[in-house]
């Protein structure tokens, strides 16, 4: 990948040069996607980080490249999770609007979504006309959701504006990105009659949807995540996701967003490696550059071999996933040892920035808040290692 910004004539971050796996097509795509990100992203995303505001206005230029659910498009699994690495090079907070739009919401509808509701929603949603959310996460439920769900569905007949079915949600959601202003929510719920689980497309406007976004963040400040509470919300029979029968039927969404997750991992890794390489070079101190000081120099080789590491391992996964072969436990270790590499590199690179690298004006001090989020979110690191292994032992140390 081409460093950004790069130090001329100086090896690019992905030092093995794994972008080259990517077909011509994609690759000329990819370079779309770094001049979009060069011109529209990089020059302001530390500012609306520090203002905490999402950037709407750029979201019909980001809709032009047509990126959405890169892989319903003909592309391949491993330019979907690139294109999400590359996004978080620049905005971490960019690709986190962008994989829980993309490929949490838009995926939910090409996979379970019914040919009425993919003929009413998708086509806006891909081109972002419209935006959605995914509200599993509840706030006393994170890594316990499947069995500790508190929202509940009731079914009512006739209780729909058109005479139809219809159903009444009530609960709280937290921690839902892109919550205080999306146009949908795929909303999750228990069943009061069975029990099971049920997902629901929730107009955010219906009465009794009531949202809040969570302050005094210290990480993805720009990505708006929102408390929602659903009292006695209506929603048609036909909003209600004919394809979601059990919470099972989510994982296959859930591990494709594990995997996201961990190639936001990757970029993090990547931006961190450019900011205190470039650093390094140009920073001056007992009258020579920091580069040529040798633990700075074994903290950058540190920093990039745990990038690529991180990055091979991903490779690997999207190959498994153009088999249709890549199961939780693997995607849950790498996302697992993805994040521990990155909250490595992103450490690193904050101390050899020395008292520059708290201040989010020279970028490492956002690049280090915002793995924390990445660290935690789409299973812990702790929940993911267990996954992995229950795999690896044959018995569970989660419950």
């Amino acid at each position: 990948m081409t460093d950004a910004p790069s130090v001329a004539g100086l090896p690019a971050a992905d030092f093995f040069d794994f972008e080259a796996l990517l077909s011509a097509p994609e690759q000329a795509k990819l370079a779309q996607l770094r001049e979009f990100l060069a011109a529209e992203v990089a020059p302001y995303a530390t500012d609306w980080w520090n203002k905490a505001e999402f950037p709407a206005h750029i979201l019909p230029k980001l809709a032009a490249l047509e990126l959405s659910a890169p892989a319903q498009r003909g592309y391949s699994h491993l330019f979907a999770g690139i294109v999400i690495a590359e996004m978080t090079r620049v905005d971490t907070s960019l690709a986190t609007f962008f994989l829980v739009h993309h490929d949490l919401f838009v995926e939910s509808l090409y996979g379970f979504g019914s040919e009425d509701q993919k003929a009413r929603l998708l086509d806006d949603a891909a081109n972002l006309r419209t935006t959605g959310a995914f509200a599993l996460t509840e706030p006393e439920h994170g890594s316990d959701v499947a069995g500790g769900m508190e929202t509940r569905a009731r079914r009512i007949q006739g209780g729909a504006a058109d005479g139809g079915d219809a159903w009444v949600l009530n609960g709280a959601k937290r921690w839902i990105g892109n919550g205080t202003f999306c146009d949908y929510l795929l909303v999750w719920a228990r069943d009061e009659a069975d029990g099971g689980i049920r997902g629901f497309i929730v107009d955010a406007t219906l009465p009794g949807v009531h949202r809040s976004r969570i302050e005094n963040k210290i990480a993805l400040r720009t990505v708006q995540n929102a408390d929602i509470v659903f009292t006695d919300v209506r929603v048609a029979e036909a909003d209600r996701f004919a394809g979601i029968s059990s919470f099972e039927d989510t994982n296959e969404l859930l591990r494709g967003s594990r995997i996201m997750v961990a190639w936001q991992g990757v970029g993090q890794q990547l931006a961190a490696f450019d900011v205190a390489r470039q650093y390094a070079v140009e920073r001056q101190q007992f009258g020579r550059p920091l580069a040529k000081f040798q633990l700075v120099q074994q903290q950058l080789v540190t920093m990039l071999g745990n990038a690529v590491a991180s990055m091979g391992m991903m490779v690997r996964i999207a190959q498994l996933q153009e088999q249709g072969a890549a199961d939780m436990p693997q995607v849950a270790l790498a996302k697992s040892y993805v994040s521990a590499r990155m909250r490595e590199t992103v450490a690193m690179g904050r101390s050899l920035l020395g008292g520059n690298g708290i201040v989010t004006d020279y970028r490492m001090a956002k690049i280090f808040s915002d793995a924390e989020a990445i660290y935690t979110y789409e299973g812990s690191f702790e929940i993911n290692t267990l996954i992995a292994g229950r795999a690896v032992t044959g018995v569970s140390a989660i419950v």
